[in-house]
């Protein structure tokens, strides 16, 4: 059994070194070193200037950089809060916003909502106790408090994918209509007549209701023109997997001869779709044909590859990161709407294959 030895000190918690001690040990006041550390030693003297070199290199003296841009009136700090950090759309958004955010010297500050817009309140006000210069909203935008919240401490707002209600401010977002026709003329050209759009609850979030408002508006405009298409939606909610399995057969039962699709609208809705196809023993482009929203790591690698419409998340993430830099520099200019284009990627999963 180890003992303890009694001559053994007690650890000593690290204590940073501050402005103060670094100006007594050098034997100079605080607004020299100050200006040492703001490169003005030319108002210095060359032994001066290197006492105080000495002083920082024995104490290991680093500047706080949150007290130096707060002095300044500048945090250097972006808030971006998330719907859900789980959701690889918002991971890759992240990473974009993130990339410019450092070329530009600003740090950015994540607040995860967990799918929960109770709290998106919460995240502007969290996020405002930490000085941040603006926001990088990628919210479910049903908190109609967060708008007022952001607009009344005055910070520039950048809205991604899903707007909010009465708030005016620049929105950068996948063009949902434009993604949704592509998706859908894809697999009626390959052969599929009878589709299902499958989404997360729409509860009145926009880019959800742009997708299935386009969905639906494909299957009415494309209808005269392609015999026998007919569509319908369903509403996936996690954990019901029963719900969904049900959803699936219902589309098969309902295709009869003719060829079933399914249209997913994200890539959270495409991972359960996937897991329904495994657990009703079918094949993807044999049994049901996909293609969806959003292009992961994996859909290569799930059967013979999930088609998918690939967001350009990267570039959304730098444009929404751009433009709210642009806003905090003083930009003043009326409320942008920038939408960009998905781009299609068919794999084996909506090439109909012998069963």
């Amino acid at each position: 059994m180890p003992t303890k030895n009694p001559k053994q000190s007690p650890a000593v918690p690290f204590e940073r070194a501050t402005i103060a001690d670094v100006a007594r040990q050098a034997g100079v006041s605080k607004a020299t070193v100050s200006r040492f550390l703001n490169h003005r030693e030319t108002l210095l003297t060359t032994d001066i200037a290197s006492r105080v070199e000495v002083a920082i290199a024995a104490l290991a003296y680093s500047p706080n950089p949150m007290a130096r841009a707060l002095k300044r009136g500048r945090s250097r700090l972006i808030g971006l809060v998330v719907a859900d950090v789980t959701n690889p759309f918002s991971v890759a958004v992240l990473r974009g916003a993130e990339k410019v955010c450092q070329q530009a010297g600003y740090l950015l500050m994540l607040f995860n909502l967990g799918n929960d817009s109770s709290r998106e309140s919460e995240a502007i006000k969290a996020l405002t106790a930490y000085q941040v210069e603006g926001f990088i909203l990628n919210t479910l935008g049903r908190d109609a408090g967060a708008a007022a919240d952001a607009a009344r401490y005055g910070k520039p707002v950048v809205l991604v994918d899903r707007r909010h209600h009465d708030m005016q401010a620049d929105f950068v977002s996948l063009d949902n209509a434009g993604a949704v026709r592509l998706g859908a003329r894809h697999l009626v050209e390959a052969g599929y007549r009878e589709l299902l759009f499958v989404s997360e609850p729409i509860n009145d979030v926009s880019s959800r209701l742009e997708r299935e408002a386009a969905f639906r508006s494909f299957i009415s405009d494309s209808a005269v023109d392609v015999p026998g298409l007919r569509g319908s939606t369903f509403e996936s909610t996690a954990g019901d997997t029963e719900g969904l399995d049900k959803a699936l057969r219902g589309l098969r039962q309902r295709a009869g001869e003719r060829l079933p699709g399914v249209f997913s609208s994200n890539a959270v809705v495409t991972l359960r779709v996937a897991a329904a196809m495994a657990r009703l023993g079918w094949r993807f482009g044999a049994d049901v044909g996909l293609v969806g929203v959003d292009d992961t790591e994996w859909s290569p690698y799930i059967g013979p590859g999930l088609s998918s419409i690939a967001q350009p998340t990267d570039e959304l993430g730098r444009l929404a990161a751009g433009c709210l830099i642009e806003r905090i520099k003083g930009m003043d200019l009326p409320p942008r709407q920038i939408l960009l284009s998905g781009r299609l990627l068919p794999r084996g999963s909506s090439v109909s294959t012998p069963t």
